[in-house]
């Protein structure tokens, strides 16, 4: 909720001067005004304006009905664990990620779990292996009716038994065994929250989640046309429904006009749970126009505008009803299976533009690749007799393939970090994750521009692809036994225990507690993590290698952050929970890597290492291939992995004495394959890079 605090009643006069003046809004998660109360220490009673809008009406109406700040204690307490959450892990574990490695490494609570969606979003593409497969399709016509049905059986893998189908039931005569008909009807969307809002306008326009953000921002603060847009919440509460008529009333003059005439302001009303939840508001309720009429506004603001008055507007209008056919067509021995939408009323998709009516019309429902089923919208009448036969006009064979996860937009990667990267189609669910999902409503488009700025992520039109810097920070973290630090199910663990803080259901202190365990173990585990020098391809920030000195001083930094914590103010990134760190030691580098306490020396030498004057041999770990005299200090490892090929023992011996392997082939971002080795470059470090051949 935006708060406006107000110290006042017998305060000091300069004291109060400046805060009726300068009346400060802010985010009750950043606690600012707190942190100006503790910092000159003002012990005046404290009020609070609540309100969701800028128009003179409500800050009117809020003036009336200011709330004592003591309403807020675990709001203010919420508050203040995430941002000394954030700044504690961001700041240790950047620190320590970044001197260990020699290369400016950003780490944070929000924005790393994030990165490890996009990270493993891309290895299952990259490790995909499509499948061909053969779909039949038949098309019948009883009089003047034509349908589609598709052949149900086992996937057919052979070209021959598709087409020997086809053939088989081509010009014969079919009866229908089975004919289901029923009644549905499809009800408005939820009204917009912050995170909806942005993956609409992210697949509508392509606008990014901070762009969404900022043109929502200005429609409220400067324009003043919608509420306040950073809410988590697709409901209102019993005091916004006369604001909502309200509303529809003012938008009847203007572009609007011919909907909110059809429009049936009966619908909206306490009862209606599809629109009116207070159970299901907590800050803020839903994205409303306010009563103000915009003046001119810019393409991209017109556009959001547009999105959150349709979306509004659609929940005065009754529902959309279908009437569903299920036709079972038997020829011969084969059985094809047809589903049929026919539109009986629009309803509420009037108020979509004409564009999205047509879309929705051509679009088909979403299916599983193995379902075999047509879906067709008519908005005809559909008629057939189930006790006359039916005639195979025609039959074909579809060759189909299976199809990769697809790359994430910031659209669909907005809806991951909301259930914490759990696919969840079930909106119910959906709703119920929201309190454990990847940081809020208000700071998830700073957390992919943050991505973006770092270097880790890049954008391919909509979609979002990891860089190598990406894909090293992840494995690093992962490597270095903090998994905890890249799960986005645990971190939206921990954001629904800063939820439940909020709630005054659990204390900041165990919180905080465990966060302090969680960095110190994050800097003790790094500090032992083997540091391949130049490891990402770029130049090293200095040349001062990190010793035992520096790793003590790195832990040391840690600890006396810890203990501080209540110095910390602001921070972004960073969140910590319980429970156990798993082990994971880095490849040939310690008897944990998976070589079951076997020794350096008595593992099997696959060739002699290229540092020179090193004198060891080459040996593999669980995750690569380094140097027998690592506790001497050499630094050489090629991981088992890099750019997307895995290295074998064949292509290492290569590398290693002929520095180079054979011809590979390697797929660019646009899909073409380009023939290309991969060469070290760097003999004392194991550093590779891939060298196109034309």
């Amino acid at each position: 909720m935006k708060l406006l605090d107000v110290v006042g009643l017998n305060g000091v006069g300069h004291i109060k001067g400046f805060f009726t003046t300068c009346i400060c809004e802010l985010s009750i998660r950043e606690h600012i005004f707190a942190l100006i109360q503790q910092q000159l220490k003002l012990r005046q009673p404290v009020k609070r304006l609540w309100i969701s809008d800028l128009t003179a009406e409500s800050i009117a109406t809020g003036f009336e009905r200011l709330r004592d700040a003591s309403e807020f204690e675990f709001l203010t307490q919420a508050a203040r664990a995430r941002s000394e959450a954030d700044w504690l892990i961001g700041m240790n574990a950047s620190r320590a990620f970044t001197t260990r490695h020699n290369t400016l490494l950003s780490v944070g609570r929000v924005q790393t779990p994030v990165l490890a969606l996009i990270h493993d979003r891309e290895k299952e593409i990259e490790a995909f292996q499509s499948q061909t497969f053969y779909d039949v399709w038949a098309e019948f016509k009883q009089d003047q009716i034509k349908y589609k049905g598709a052949w149900q059986g086992d996937r057919l893998t052979k070209p021959e038994e598709a087409e020997e189908i086809a053939a088989a039931v081509r010009g014969k005569i079919g009866k229908i065994t089975k004919y289901d008909t029923k009644q549905t009807k499809e009800y408005p969307f939820k009204l917009y929250d912050l995170t909806l809002l942005q993956r609409e306008a992210n697949a509508k326009y392509g606008y990014s989640a901070k762009k969404t953000l900022d043109v929502a921002q200005a429609l409220y603060e400067r324009h003043k046309v919608i509420s306040y847009p950073r809410t988590n919440s697709n409901y209102v509460t019993e005091q916004n429904i006369d604001g909502m008529h309200k509303a529809l009333r003012m938008l009847g003059t203007g572009p609007y006009a011919d909907l909110v005439q059809q429009a049936n302001p009966n619908l909206v009303h306490k009862q209606n749970k599809s629109v009116c939840n207070p159970s299901r508001v907590e800050d803020h309720h839903a994205i409303l126009p306010t009563l103000k009429r915009p003046g001119t506004l810019s393409k991209e603001e017109q556009n959001v505008y547009d999105l959150v008055i349709r979306r509004f507007l659609s929940h005065f209008f009754p529902p959309a009803e279908y009437k569903m056919h299920t036709v079972m067509t038997q020829v011969d021995k084969h059985l094809f299976k047809t589903n049929i939408k026919e539109l009986l009323s629009l309803g509420w998709k009037v108020v979509l533009s004409k564009v999205d009516q047509d879309k929705g019309k051509k679009s088909k429902s979403p299916k599983k690749e193995d379902e075999e089923e047509t879906d067709e919208w008519t908005d005809k009448k559909f008629e057939i007799d189930a006790g006359r036969p039916v005639d195979c006009v025609r039959a074909e064979m579809k060759e189909k393939a299976t199809q990769p996860p697809k790359s994430y937009t910031e659209g669909t990667l907005l809806k991951a970090m909301e259930s914490a990267g759990k696919q969840m189609e079930n909106e119910e669910l959906r709703e119920v994750m929201k309190d454990a999902g990847l940081g809020t409503p208000a700071t998830r488009a700073a957390t992919i521009e943050r991505l973006k700025k770092v270097g880790y992520i890049e954008m391919k039109g909509k979609k979002i692809l990891i860089t190598e810097k990406g894909k090293m920070a992840i494995d690093l973290i992962r490597h270095a036994g903090v998994d905890l630090l890249a799960s986005p199910e645990m971190t939206g663990q921990w954001e629904r225990r800063l939820h439940q803080i909020s709630k005054g259901e659990a204390a900041q202190e165990k919180f905080m507690e465990n966060v302090k365990r969680f960095t110190l173990s994050i800097i003790d585990k790094v500090m032992q993590q083997p540091a391949p020098t130049n490891a990402f391809g770029e130049e090293a920030r200095g040349k001062r290698a990190i010793g035992k000195e520096g790793a003590r001083s790195a832990r040391a930094s840690g600890r006396t952050a810890a203990k501080g914590v209540g110095r910390a103010t602001s921070g972004r990134g960073g969140s910590a929970g319980s429970a156990t760190l798993e082990q994971a030691a880095p490849p040939a580098r310690s008897s944990s890597d998976g070589s079951s306490g076997i020794s350096g020396s008595q593992r099997q030498a696959l060739g002699s290492c290229p540092r020179s004057n090193c004198g060891g041999s080459i040996i593999e770990g669980r995750k690569g291939y380094g140097c027998s005299h690592y506790k001497q200090g050499c630094g050489f490892v090629v991981w088992k992995e890099y750019a997307g090929k895995q290295i074998t023992e064949t292509m290492l011996k290569s590398l290693l004495t002929k520095r180079q392997t054979q011809l590979l082939s390697f797929k660019r971002k646009d899909g073409s394959t380009v023939k290309a080795r991969i060469v070290l470059n760097e003999p004392g470090t194991g550093q590779l890079s891939v060298r196109e051949e034309s």
